[in-house]
């Protein structure tokens, strides 16, 4: 491993964790914002502030309309009713997880890890889930063990939560151990925002157990804006990809954060020169509280095909978007 991308000492993420910003007046007076402009007590109320400093520091001081800050700070618009919008938009919760395992597409299982995030971002599907009842953690892991052991259609575990990067690496190494060790799965994936809110994340213990895995590791990360890609954050990815980790993005197509081409261009090269391949571009979930974020169909592929003119294909992101009982994401094209 070359000195450029040497991972960060074990368990620094954790300090800078506990140092997030949790209430919107603190994020006010770190970010200089209009009190004029003050967020909405009960969206706040109603899905907490989180964000990493780390990520703060990305965020212009003084813009209340910075792309960043519009994904993290709470705003009267989650208030308001809209038709449509639910609290259970994906359809998670008609087949609501057994032992922390859900399974939504043939031969891939999900497994809920955790219901915590680094950052809550407002556009979150999952802001209302109630992990409460459906988590497992723990020892309770071993019967999501037993449930993907007991498949042998199953050939692809993700990790996801909340994010799953969340979790301590002495127990999350020992739980990819497990799932590795299981003859018929192939492949472990990873969703997670880790390594673009908080970078640190990149530590010397999970580079550890993800060089020794048995199977080929696949980590999705999640960034929207090019601003987000910044040299710590390439650092990371270095680091991730340096380990022989496969490296997607997955973005969400939000009204004044990413809805033009010029925007998703740039992080489209960002991502690239970071070793991370563009995958999808995905319409909004209509999760109730996020509706002043969607973009429609319509415009969405206008921006796709204004994206085709400027990059190759490899560097354009799929379009979808998820229906509660489809087998598969499905892709949003231009109809003839």
């Amino acid at each position: 491993m070359t000195d450029r991308f040497n991972p960060w000492p074990a368990g620094d993420w954790r300090r800078l964790l506990a140092e997030a910003v949790t209430d919107s007046a603190t994020l006010e007076d770190v970010l200089r914002l209009d009190p004029a402009d003050a967020p909405s007590a009960d969206a706040e109320r109603q899905f907490p502030v989180r964000v990493p400093r780390d990520f703060l520091s990305r965020i212009r001081p003084g813009s209340d309309d910075d792309p960043l800050l519009l994904q993290i700070r709470p705003t009267s618009s989650e208030d308001l009713p809209a038709s449509g919008y639910t609290v259970d938009p994906v359809g998670e919760l008609r087949s609501p997880p057994a032992d922390g395992v859900l399974q939504k597409y043939r031969g891939r299982a999900l497994l809920l890890v955790t219901s915590a995030c680094a950052v809550h971002c407002r556009y979150c599907f999952r802001r209302h889930f109630p992990y409460d009842d459906h988590m497992v953690a723990g020892a309770v892991w071993d019967a999501a063990i037993d449930r993907i052991s007991g498949d042998p259609e199953l050939s692809e575990v993700i990790l996801s939560g909340g994010d799953p990067l969340m979790v301590p690496d002495d127990r999350l190494s020992r739980l990819a151990r497990k799932i590795a060790a299981i003859p018929h799965v192939r492949r472990l994936r990873i969703h997670t925002r880790l390594p673009i809110v908080l970078p640190e994340r990149v530590d010397e213990a999970l580079v550890e157990w993800v060089s020794s895995l048995a199977v080929p590791l696949i980590m999705v990360v999640h960034a929207n804006h090019p601003r987000e890609m910044d040299g710590d954050v390439r650092r990371a990815l270095g680091v991730l990809r340096d380990t022989g980790v496969t490296l997607f993005n997955q973005a969400v197509l939000l009204r004044g954060v990413n809805d033009s081409a010029e925007i998703l261009s740039g992080l489209s090269e960002a991502l690239i020169s970071s070793g991370v391949t563009p995958y999808y571009l995905h319409l909004l979930d209509r999760v109730h509280g996020a509706a002043h974020f969607e973009v429609p169909e319509a415009e969405a592929l206008e921006i796709v095909a204004k994206l085709r003119e400027r990059l190759p294909g490899y560097l354009v992101p799929r379009l979808v978007r998820e229906v509660a009982g489809a087998a598969s994401k499905i892709p949003v094209e231009l109809r003839e």
